[in-house]
Parts: C-alpha cells; structure tokens; sequence
C-alpha cells in the first residue's frame, strides 16, 4: 500500500515527520510506503502540487493533514474533524453586496464531475478503514475570513463547520484522480474578527499528528508504536 500524506506547511505535520523517521522499517514490514508532500499554502500551490503527486506517484490513498478555523462556537479548540464536504467559498463574482459563486453564473453546472451538487464530497469509497471522528462541512478560501460581513456571507451560502485555504483543491484532485482520500483538520481559532491572542495552534499540531500517526497505522494494519517526539 502506499499512502501520500500531504500538508500546506511542514509545521503542521513536523511531528508527524520525525515519527515517520523513527518508524519506516515498521511500515516497509507492513509493506506499508508512505510518502509526504508538503504543498503549500492556498488553492494554487496545492492544487500543483498535488496534481502533479498524484499523477507521477499515484498513491493507494492520500492524507490531508491540516490545521483550519471553525465556525462552531461549541467545538473545542483542539478537536480534530473529519472533511466530508467542501465548497469553494471565494470562486465566482461580486455582485453588487452578493457573492455569486460558479453554479450561481451558470459557469459550472451543479454535479458536473467531480461535484455532487455545488460541493466536492468525499463518499469515502475505497477505504480499508474510517477514523471515527466528528465528520464536518469544509469551504476553503484564499483570503481567510476576518470581517462579520465576510462570516456572515459564508455561513448564509455553505452553513461550513471549518474554514481552510486548502481543503477543496484536495478534494478536487483526488475525486478527479479516483484516488481514495481522507482530509483530517485540527481546529486551531474559531472564524472571527482576527486575534491571534485566542489561537491554539501548538495544541490543535499536537492532536492533529496524533491522530495522523493513529490513522496511518490503522491502515497500515500495525499496531501502535511508541511516540518519541
């Protein structure tokens, strides 16, 4: 089996790396190649890379790994979620106070592959195993969200648990790839007026590599290694 295990940045999965490190001999008895992938940041960048991943190295299953802002005021910081879905929150047009996205201006028709309707769904096919975690709406943006009126717009169209600037182009490739996929995302801030006093990133990379080294040694069929980071 081989498993890509992509991210924007090498922060968020540092701990991730340096496990992998200490443990490919595990992974090779499995029989088990994992690769990583560190896109960058935005659609752009990801959908770059990752196309070109997929397409030179084609992977059994591919992993987003990612830390994102959640518009549920309920939800720990912290908590990791699971991508079912994901809109293109920022693709489209100003019209007047409105923003009309692709399907709104008639340049993209609502289940014209690989969309079900106007979002990017993971059926979660092909999989040998789920992680049974809180599964959750994604939209990704280029410019992340920071003004009521811009909060307020996204959760009247999408009604999105967890913002991200990456999530769709994930999803977008590896539907257009048939590559089975899973989008794992940390919660790090709530969607709000911007304050970085109140972010918990340390914590939200902590959990979210815990649960990448968890999810990597389930479908690798191994037992839990000992963690020595």
């Amino acid at each position: 089996m081989k498993i890509l295990v992509t991210a924007a940045t090498t922060l968020e999965i540092q701990p991730f790396v340096q496990y992998l490190d200490q443990h490919r001999p595990a992974f090779a008895a499995a029989n088990c190649e994992i690769d990583i992938l560190i896109a960058g940041i935005g659609m752009m960048h990801t959908a770059f890379s990752l196309g070109r991943n997929l397409d030179t190295h084609q992977p059994d299953i591919a992993i987003q790994a990612g830390i994102g802002g959640t518009f549920r005021q309920q939800w720990e910081l912290g908590s990791v979620v699971l991508i079912r879905q994901e809109y293109l929150g920022d693709l489209g047009a100003e019209d007047n106070d409105q923003f009309k996205d692709l399907f709104d201006i008639q340049l993209w028709q609502p289940s014209q592959y690989p969309f079900t309707g106007n979002s990017l769904v993971n059926t979660f096919s092909g999989l040998p195993w789920l992680p049974p975690l809180q599964q959750a709406t994604g939209v990704s943006v280029n410019l992340v969200s920071g003004s009521e009126a811009t909060i307020r717009k996204l959760e009247s169209k999408y009604a999105p648990d967890i913002e991200s600037m990456e999530g769709a182009a994930f999803h977008y490739a590896c539907l257009l790839e048939r590559v089975p996929f899973l989008q794992l995302r940390s919660i790090s801030n709530y969607v709000e007026i911007r304050d970085k006093s109140k972010w918990q990133i340390p914590l939200a990379v902590k959990n979210l590599n815990e649960e990448v080294i968890n999810t990597v040694e389930k479908l690798a069929g191994l037992p839990s290694l000992t963690l020595k980071f």
